[in-house]
């Protein structure tokens, strides 16, 4: 089992930066990150299989970054250029899908990081 812990979000004004880290226990095939406005389903927004491969959803390219340090068991998400539709729980999340795009199969979760985007 793979325990994660989500910390780094805040409050920021709309087009501000905030970059948020995750510290899990052992490494797995599939890192991603995830978020839950209220009202909303969960949506994946990037994920990442091993240092390079790396994939993001269509409304955060080029705004969000996902990185990885293997030697810290840290995985990373940086946020520039916040809009305030990106206001939601941020989720780190870890799995083995064939796909690490197939963002239902990931079983493992930390307990969130709120980010909050403010005009």
């Amino acid at each position: 089992e793979v325990q994660l812990v989500e910390s780094g979000g805040g409050s920021v004004p709309a087009g501000g930066s905030l970059r948020l880290s995750c510290a899990y226990t052992s490494d797995i095939r599939c890192m991603g990150w995830f978020r839950q406005a209220p009202g909303k389903e969960r949506e994946g927004i990037a994920a990442m299989y091993s240092t390079f491969n790396t994939y993001y959803a269509d409304f955060v390219k080029g705004r969000f970054t996902i990185s990885r340090d293997n030697d810290k068991n840290m995985l990373y998400l940086q946020l520039n250029d916040l809009k305030i539709e990106d206001t939601a729980m941020y989720y780190c999340a870890a799995g083995r899908p064939l796909f690490c795009t197939s963002w239902e199969q990931y079983d493992f979760w930390g307990q969130g990081t709120q980010v909050t985007v403010s005009s």
